[in-house]
């Protein structure tokens, strides 16, 4: 792979690392609506068991906030992974 190249995904990760650091507040999981009411939880998987959180509808706005960046971290660290392995692979520095 050339030079330029390279240093193009270098600046690609610097703009990803960019991107993570203006995310805000990040919470693995999911808000969910459960039971007969459809009341408002939020819902985490940790440690093979279930756990809720009653959050009603003045919560939930920031709850989902804090998942959907958990959502857009996860994306952006696939991508910087990707890249760092082809920087890694051809000797470039990261």
């Amino acid at each position: 792979m050339e030079r330029k190249e390279l240093a193009k995904l270098s600046r690609r990760v610097k703009s990803l690392h960019r991107q993570l650091s203006k995310l805000g507040p990040i919470m693995r999981g999911s808000v969910v609506r459960l039971g007969p009411n459809k009341q408002i939880r939020f819902s985490l998987n940790k440690n093979k068991k279930t756990q809720m959180i009653y959050l009603g509808a003045k919560r939930e706005a920031k709850a989902r906030e804090c998942s959907e960046n958990y959502k857009k971290m996860r994306d952006i660290v696939e991508e910087m992974t990707e890249i760092n392995m082809i920087l890694i692979k051809n000797d470039y520095p990261i």
